[in-house]
């Protein structure tokens, strides 16, 4: 793909395809160098709290967690940290990558790690940010749908019952909504000068406005692609490799791990022609403009 221009929704999905496939080898390398410490805490996790030997029941995943809850739960708000600093690292870099492709740069995995490096802090402040205010909404939504279903008691266990399950969808659609609406901040972040990193709030918001529905189906086809299907495609073929070979579980179970450092950085790619292309169709933005947001000649 070349140059700027308005997008059509395949057209945002067949253009961070493109971009991934040309940089494919970038990319990897981009992921490893971010992902892969946030990766070897889960394996570790997986490995010495989840007892690996293959399929896991519910019962065995509970039965071996019994009296190491506490370090598990450690280890995993360690991992979650990790894999959300990974991920903003990733999303960065792929803006980078995106950008020098489209400016007909030759993308460097140095420039591209730096950007995201000298973005980590307020990226980091941001998403916190924005998941915390998600999270607090659907609590919020879920304490009133409570209070309103004890209130109403009286009127019986089937009305009850609907407007409770009628506040359960609302609720669901509002925290999509809400996270369609903050979808791009980490664009923003990245490539806009605002007097405040708190600003990319409401920069996003009126960036989807009237698209977040658009928003949400590239959101939800490029994890399709990156993530569910790969998934999906692995564990089949794990079963059939485990029933095979018993012995590989442990090795096999590195094997999600190293699709997903492959495929991760799909979504960035959709993500950031996404931004780009709600920019172009609002204000014109072209290549000129993104050439000096970036910094270079």
């Amino acid at each position: 793909m070349t140059g700027l221009r308005p997008m059509e929704f395949g057209e945002v999905l067949d253009g961070a395809l493109t971009v991934f496939r040309r940089h494919f080898g970038l990319f990897l390398k981009l992921s490893l160098a971010v992902m892969w410490l946030s990766i070897a805490v889960g394996l570790y996790i997986r490995l010495r709290y989840l007892n690996f030997d293959g399929a896991q029941t519910p019962d065995q995943v509970i039965g071996a967690l019994q009296g190491q809850f506490v370090p598990a739960a450690i280890w995993g708000a360690v991992w979650l940290l990790l894999y959300g600093a990974g991920m903003l690292l990733l999303t960065a870099g792929s803006i980078r990558v995106i950008s020098d492709s489209l400016l007909g740069r030759e993308p460097q995995l140095g420039e591209a790690l730096a950007l995201g490096a000298s973005k980590i802090v307020p990226l980091f402040l941001v998403g916190f940010g924005k998941w915390l205010l998600i999270f607090l909404v659907a609590i919020v939504s879920v304490v009133v749908l409570s209070v309103v279903a004890a209130a109403g008691r009286g009127a019986g266990a089937g009305i009850v019952g609907l407007v409770f399950l009628l506040g359960m969808v609302g609720t669901f659609w509002l925290v999509l909504f809400i996270t369609c609406g903050y979808i791009v901040t980490t664009p923003v972040v990245v490539l806009e000068s605002l007097p405040s990193a708190f600003d990319s709030f409401g920069r996003s918001w009126e960036l989807t406005r009237g698209v977040k529905l658009r928003m949400l189906g590239l959101v939800i086809v490029a994890y399709l692609v990156a993530g569910l299907l790969p998934a999906l495609v692995v564990e089949a073929v794990g079963a059939l490799v485990l029933e095979l070979i018993p012995g590989a579980a442990v090795a096999w179970s590195v094997v999600p791990s190293i699709v997903s450092v492959m495929l991760t950085p799909i979504v960035p790619c959709v993500l950031t022609l996404a931004y780009y292309d709600r920019r172009v169709r609002r204000e014109g933005f072209d290549l000129q403009l993104l050439s000096e947001q970036l910094g270079v000649g």
